[in-house]
């Protein structure tokens, strides 16, 4: 694999995104992947007392995620007391992808240490990780 500079690194197209079948809201939704910022933003948000509740996790999750054709957001984090009067059923799939795309969750960190620790080499320069908001069982996806 190349090494690569900053303007490749710059350049890359790494915003992924993901269409979900939503039936009960009667079509798909295209939920993507934070930049680094917003995930930055997202977790302060969750860990601040003044910021979303972590009951609210799953559909501030989708705030942060949803987004239009063009990749506009469709909600934003004022708006999820809205988004949350959906049906938990209809929450838990695009939540789960959303977790997933963005490394958010247990098995995704653990995957990712997994995935990395072949290409490491010395110490990562932080004392340990950040902590996620892991997911109730009953939002766990099949």
């Amino acid at each position: 694999m190349r090494l690569l500079n900053k303007a490749a690194i710059l350049g890359a197209e790494d915003l992924k995104h993901e269409d979900v079948e939503v039936p009960a809201w009667g079509g798909t939704v295209r939920v993507r992947v934070m930049t680094g910022a917003e995930r930055d933003e997202f977790r302060a948000s969750v860990a601040s007392e003044e910021g979303v509740a972590l009951g609210r996790f799953s559909v501030a999750l989708l705030a942060a995620t949803l987004i239009d054709e063009s990749g506009a957001r469709l909600f934003t984090l004022d708006e999820i007391d809205q988004l949350a009067e959906k049906s938990a059923a209809s929450i838990d799939k695009p939540a789960g992808v959303a977790m997933r795309l963005n490394g958010l969750g247990g098995s995704a960190v653990e995957d990712a240490v997994k995935n990395s620790e072949s290409g490491q080499s010395g110490d990562s320069g932080s004392g340990s990780p950040l902590p996620l908001a892991q997911p109730s069982e009953s939002s766990k996806l099949e």
